[in-house]
């Protein structure tokens, strides 16, 4: 498969037949990929929930903040309140929605409150996730807690990271911007007992079509040799096989 090939088949499978319009397409068209960026990044190629509302040659915000910019910062908070689809930084380490299944199946805990006590956080990250296990707040409370902006930033991305945390609707203020409300994810979804990094793997390969071990680690936050792991297991179950450069393709690609 040539690169321009591979667009053109990505193309294909990430940009549906007629553009996302309503919260509930949203919705489904995260469920059908599993995991998509919020915008689409310089040197990533993934699908976005931007390019399937805009379609692939509209620049996001060129005209500031206009209809379908609207529609995605109004959806990236309603999706997780409804339970619908997970939003945070984890994709690369940008904004991303993930559909239910997928978020059970990378979620590292069990479900619980205090699943963040078992993690390798950072003392902010674990201040916000004890407070949230008394309610919802709005992250302009938090940053207040935490003190310092830059720590308090810092700190969300490791528990967007680890799914700990998500979106939960918005927060309107007498001034400026409605402050997004964050909330744990086991809250939200059914979350816990669900870990299957193989499911995950395919359903990164589905959507990819061919795709690298640094790839994948680089999406999911995986060390290299354990995204490697576990596209050889899927070299081994015959729904993926090697190719050149480091690739893995799914057999039907």
């Amino acid at each position: 498969m040539t690169d321009v090939s591979l667009a053109q088949a990505r193309g294909e499978v990430w940009l549906p037949s007629t553009p996302v319009s309503t919260m509930e397409q949203a919705a489904g068209f995260v469920d059908s990929l599993g995991g998509v960026l919020l915008f689409p990044i310089d040197r990533v190629e993934a699908p976005s929930l931007w390019e399937a509302v805009a379609r692939a040659d509209a620049e996001p915000f060129a005209d500031g903040m206009g209809g379908p910019e609207s529609l995605l910062w109004t959806w990236k908070d309603e999706l997780p309140r409804q339970s619908l689809a997970w939003y945070g930084k984890f994709l690369f380490r940008r904004g991303s929605l993930l559909s239910p299944r997928l978020l059970a199946a990378l979620y590292p805990g069990a479900g619980e409150p205090t699943d963040h006590q078992s993690l390798d956080l950072s003392g902010e990250a674990h201040e916000i996730a004890e407070t949230l296990v008394g309610g919802p707040l709005a992250s302009t409370a938090l940053r207040e807690i935490i003190g310092d902006r830059s720590r308090y930033e810092r700190a969300i991305v490791e528990l967007h990271r680890c799914l700990l945390v998500t979106s939960s609707g918005v927060l309107t203020q007498r001034a400026g911007w409605p402050a997004a409300v964050i909330d744990l994810t086991c809250r939200l979804f059914d979350v816990g007992g669900d870990h299957d990094p193989e499911y995950a793997t395919r359903r990164f390969l589905d959507t990819q079509l061919v795709t690298t071990a640094r790839e994948l680690s680089r999406a999911f936050g995986w060390p290299p040799p354990t995204a490697r792991e576990h596209l050889d297991r899927l070299v081994a179950a015959g729904v993926a096989r090697p190719a050149d450069g480091g690739r893995y393709r799914r057999v039907d690609s």
